[in-house]
């Protein structure tokens, strides 16, 4: 079987005793500014088995040093006590989101070895934004000595014909149940599947078929390096399983290509999926003075001289509005060519800044203050998403969002990687 995305020893409480809603907890990055709501899930689930006691919620990172031993012994314990192995065993998850919909995907695991985080990496799996290195350290902490992970990364292949999920939805009645619960209020609710043989099977010759010479020649363009799955969620969750492996490949050397850390459990999601929906994320530069910023884009958008196609932005100041046009851009995206400039202001003028804003009327309330200007443009649409990655690398920060809190990633599934 190919390398690129396998069946897994996956462990999973026995839900028959354990209860589905308070076991299940939202991916780790989420609510960081909202202790409060940690604080909440905490109190409900109270003494009950729960992935909430297996992870480090972002919020308290500062704890860092006070809670992972308690996370690693919890872990421990669960090995012991609450976990049962399900073995080489691939999942079918319907996850149904907070507006009722229905967001479809695969839980198994890949080769570290077929990823790269670097921008430029020609590697079949590739980040989508680009990875701060300062948040890695203290992640690392956490998995450096842990038992187990739990994925809240979401990988994204790109099947418009719909070749690789669908035909397992389609047959999934026929497919042996392995959990099925609502989620916390606001959330939605699960249901999964253990995929059979043949499925398995199928999956991997469809995953094959997307990354065949001829396919990436007709829809990405000639001499392009194959990209198969592409980092929706998670982006610096991965990196630290690549981080942590590669300790581990520094220290142990060949024999690590056999250590169980050399894979990461993920959930793969078509890009394709009805559910998945791309929502921009604006900017909006503060402690500025628009119009020199206003005249300095200008200059910009004028030395450009690349080959992408023409791009614009509208601008809003308290005192000016308009579209700023960018005739010749580098960048396949107007956020990159946004970001590029914004960047490089910010570096040259201490005391401005930019937030990264969801939703027009908020930059536009933002935008009123003397000292700021903001920005609006189309956002990415799904099909630019691979292609982007492919001849630009990843992409800048904060570039779109895949949906709303409630509806990312819960923890549900867990793997042995020591």
């Amino acid at each position: 079987m190919s390398a690129y995305f396998l069946p897994s020893d996956i462990l999973l409480p026995d839900f028959h005793a354990v209860n589905g809603t308070a076991w299940a907890t939202i991916a780790c990055d989420q609510f960081t500014g909202e202790p409060a709501y940690w604080s909440t899930l905490d109190e409900r689930v109270g003494e009950q088995p729960s992935t909430l006691r297996l992870i480090l919620p972002e919020a308290f990172l500062d704890e860092t040093e006070e809670r992972v031993p308690v996370v690693q012994k919890n872990m421990e314990q669960y090995l012991r006590e609450v976990l049962v192995r399900h073995q080489n065993r691939m999942i079918y998850l319907e996850r149904v989101q907070s507006d009722g919909r229905v967001r479809r995907g695969l839980i198994g695991m890949i080769d570290l070895e077929h990823y790269d985080y670097n921008r430029g990496s020609r590697t079949l799996i590739r980040a989508t934004e680009e990875t701060v290195p300062d948040r890695i350290p203290p992640r690392l902490a956490v998995r450096r000595d842990a038992v187990l992970e739990l994925p809240h990364v979401m990988l994204l292949i790109d099947d418009p014909e719909r070749t690789v999920i669908e035909p397992i939805a389609a047959r999934a009645e026929t497919l042996e149940l392995a959990y099925e619960f609502p989620l916390v209020q606001g959330s939605g609710a699960v249901s999964a599947r253990f995929v059979d043989s043949v499925g398995i099977g199928r999956i991997e010759n469809a995953l094959n078929r997307l990354i065949s010479p001829e396919r990436m020649r007709t829809r990405y363009g000639e001499n392009v390096a194959p990209l198969l799955f592409a980092v929706g969620d998670g982006n610096h969750s991965l990196a630290v399983a690549k981080a942590s492996y590669e300790e581990i490949k520094a220290a142990h050397g060949e024999s690590a290509l056999y250590h169980p850390a050399r894979y990461a459990l993920v959930e793969v999601v078509n890009l394709h999926d009805p559910a998945i929906e791309f929502e921009p994320i604006y900017r909006v530069m503060m402690g500025v003075d628009p119009d020199d910023v206003l005249s300095e884009l200008e200059k910009y958008s004028f030395s450009l001289h690349g080959n992408a196609a023409p791009q614009q932005a509208r601008f809003l100041s308290a005192k000016r509005r308009g579209t700023m046009h960018f005739g010749n851009p580098s960048a396949q995206l107007t956020v990159g060519t946004l970001q590029t400039f914004i960047d490089a202001y910010i570096k040259a003028h201490p005391g401005a800044s930019v937030d990264y804003i969801h939703g027009t009327k908020a930059v536009e309330a933002l935008s009123r203050a003397e000292d700021a200007v903001g920005f609006l443009f189309s956002g990415m649409e799904k099909d630019d998403l691979f292609r982007t990655v492919i001849y630009d690398g990843a992409l800048p920060r904060k570039t779109f969002s895949m949906g709303h809190a409630e509806d990312k990633r819960f923890y549900i599934e867990c793997r042995r990687i020591k």
